[in-house]
């Protein structure tokens, strides 16, 4: 199955860059991409058109994609429900507030980047010492401490939108929040790439110890597995591909919580595989979703609108089976 999923990957990423309004044939595009590796290539219109505007895009989706459904899979594995998503802990509601907040008293690219990275780190850390505060750290007070502050901070951010200017700053905030990839370039995405990579190779090592978990906590701790130590680790790695992810794509919903499902549908619930086919799936679907997204009309469609209307009517067939997709 993996082997399926990257070979359609490459399909997909070589025929991403032939879509828009200006067409580059595939091996026009092949061939500009190891020119950029082997030689200097000379200026021209499909250059710029393949290495500046769409190759930081179609990157960007891949890794956006990944992040999201592998720490999907991740929070359901380390919290056993099905239910979770990687925007549990506040993720999102904190991304949001901060990226409202900066386009309020900035305005800059990079300064709604930083602040959306910077305050979704800020609503997990809070979530947690609020967990440990009030009850210990199990993985329940974990949950419902972060429903608590995604509640706050999306509280917050309405408060943004109502002081925001409804000519200018409104709009931005509120298309920021549907979540697109447009006017990403290659440095946005090859900064936050840093933190995401960090993680991805983090979680992917430490799959193993998922299944491990999946016996029980204390099952897990008699074969040699820390589980406090566990978790917290998992918590770290999770919020910060998903917190590196939202700040350059917006909020994206859906994908962590579908994604993991239809993997475990394709190779079961063996963490082993579960995760790096996860990680495939992701790149793939939200790839897909972007091609659809700029091509479907001639006005762009934000991908949270996608991922949502694709997103929810999966999740009711699947409570429509009654668990049978979670073993």
């Amino acid at each position: 199955m993996g082997v399926v999923l990257l070979v359609l990957l490459i399909f997909l990423f070589i025929l991403s860059f032939t879509l828009g309004r200006y067409y580059v044939s595939p091996s026009e595009v092949i061939h500009i991409l190891f020119s950029h590796i082997f030689t200097n290539v000379p200026p021209s219109i499909p250059d710029s058109v393949v290495m500046q505007i769409r190759l930081p895009r179609i990157l960007a989706a891949m890794l956006v994609g990944a992040t999201l459904s592998l720490a999907g899979a991740s929070f359901q594995g380390l919290f056993r429900n099905p239910l979770v998503s990687p925007d549990i802990l506040g993720v999102s509601a904190g991304a949001g507030f901060g990226a409202a907040l900066a386009i309020l008293f900035s305005g800059s690219r990079f300064t709604i980047q930083i602040s959306a990275f910077c305050f979704a780190l800020l609503a997990v850390t809070i979530a947690y010492a609020v967990s440990r505060v009030v009850k210990g750290h199990d993985n329940l007070s974990l949950i419902l401490a972060g429903l608590a502050i995604s509640s706050l901070f999306n509280a917050s951010l309405s408060l943004m939108e109502y002081v925001a200017n409804p000519v200018d700053q409104l709009p931005t905030i509120i298309y920021w929040l549907m979540g697109s990839l447009a006017s990403l370039s290659l440095e946005d995405m090859f900064i936050a790439a840093v933190p995401m990579v960090i993680g991805i190779i983090i979680l992917l090592l430490m799959r193993w110890r998922f299944n491990v978990l999946a016996m029980g906590e204390e099952e897990a701790q008699s074969m040699g597995v820390n589980v406090s130590q566990f978790r917290i680790i998992i918590v770290i790695c999770c919020t910060m591909i998903s917190a590196a992810a939202v700040c350059i794509s917006g909020i994206i919903g859906w994908v962590g919580l579908v994604i993991p499902h239809i993997s475990r549908l394709l190779v079961g619930p063996d963490h082993k595989r579960l995760l790096p086919v996860c990680l495939l799936l992701g790149a793939l679907y939200l790839l897909l979703i972007d091609d659809i997204a700029r091509t479907a009309s001639s006005l762009e469609i934000p991908l949270g609108i996608l991922t949502a209307m694709i997103g929810a009517p999966f999740f009711i067939y699947m409570l429509s089976r009654r668990g049978k997709g979670w073993t």
